[in-house]
């Protein structure tokens, strides 16, 4: 069964995943992170080296030689074969490719009105497939960090 959590009003996406990359990290979870703008995933690859002084967030992008043995996984494709499923955090407008492959998936929606409306839609798509696909829906409010 896949549990689904919605974080909403997120003031930064990019602070707030690697927030939650650290917390998954610290809980020994593989993490898999799907954005399909490329500048976005950018400034995620960015900020996962620079984010904390006393934390180290191994990634590579999808596709790189390494990417069986390291624990977080940047892409852009979500149709990809993954080395592994513990986690999908989604920062896409979209419902990502094959849910049920994920033990657990966390989206993010940023107060923005038109991802506030986009994170409702998926919200609602998932509640439409819950019982035949076994999924389990959470909603969190981010806190500031």
């Amino acid at each position: 069964m896949t549990r689904i959590d919605f974080h909403s009003n997120v003031p930064d996406k990019i602070h707030y995943t690697c927030r939650l990359i650290r917390k998954a990290r610290a809980a020994n979870c593989r993490v898999i992170v799907f954005e399909s703008n490329r500048a976005q995933l950018d400034m995620l690859n960015e900020a996962l080296w620079t984010f904390s002084a006393s934390d180290f967030l191994p990634h590579v992008m999808l596709n790189d030689p390494l990417m069986a043995q390291t624990p977080i996984i940047l892409t852009e494709d979500d149709r990809a074969n993954f080395p592994y499923h513990d986690l999908l955090i989604n920062l896409t407008q979209s419902v990502p490719d094959d849910l049920s492959r994920f033990e657990r998936i966390i989206e993010v929606i940023s107060s923005d009105p038109q991802d506030t409306l986009a994170g409702r839609e998926r919200y609602r798509h998932y509640q439409q497939q819950s019982l035949q696909q076994g999924l389990t829906l959470t909603h969190i409010i981010a806190k500031p960090s």
